[in-house]
């Protein structure tokens, strides 16, 4: 970030090619709806885009992103306020497809797809707190002191919050182990 504010567009191009999964999933799983989540994410990079001159390396850069990021998310969340969400079990983009190799049977396949909608339904059955929390540490790679740091909470609620919701998923995805 400090070298596309020094005016390195290339530096920019670096930054969204590494950065731009995680967060499109961060907004899209917290706020399930897609176009909102598109719209979020094109305020979170023109955020980005106009505020490079005022950056300073204070953290690492995926917790100055990640901020942005939450903040436009709880903006969305005050201005639509009882808004329906959809459902990201209809979303065939959301989730990933397993890859197809001539070793990987049908059976796997099918069978990794249905895992895959039930980890997503249960990360959508979080209360918001734990999502948040828990999105930011699977999809942001953010350590605790960094997601509490985002979220404005302390550590200690941080790794609260993350436990519940891993416990949670866990209950919820063990008849697949």
């Amino acid at each position: 970030m400090l070298r596309y504010a020094s005016g390195d567009a290339a530096a920019f191009d670096l930054l969204y090619a590494r950065h731009r999964g995680g967060v499109y999933r961060y907004l899209l799983r917290q706020c399930g709806q897609r176009a909102a989540a598109e719209e979020l994410f094109q305020d979170v990079w023109t955020n980005l885009i106009q505020a490079r001159s005022r950056y300073r390396a204070d953290a690492k850069f995926a917790t100055y992103l990640y901020t942005v990021a939450h903040n436009r998310l709880m903006d969305h969340f005050r201005r639509q306020r009882g808004a329906r969400t959809e459902s990201l079990d209809d979303d065939e983009n959301a989730l990933q497809e397993p890859v197809a190799t001539p070793a990987l049977q049908p059976e796997r396949i099918a069978e990794a797809r249905q895992q895959a909608a039930r980890l997503l339904t249960l990360v959508e059955s979080l209360p918001q707190a734990q999502r948040e929390v828990f999105l930011l540490h699977e999809e942001g790679g953010l350590a605790l002191d960094e997601i509490a740091h985002v979220t404005g909470a302390n550590r200690e609620a941080v790794k609260s919050r993350l436990r519940y919701a891993l416990s949670k998923l866990r209950e919820g995805m063990k008849e697949y182990w």
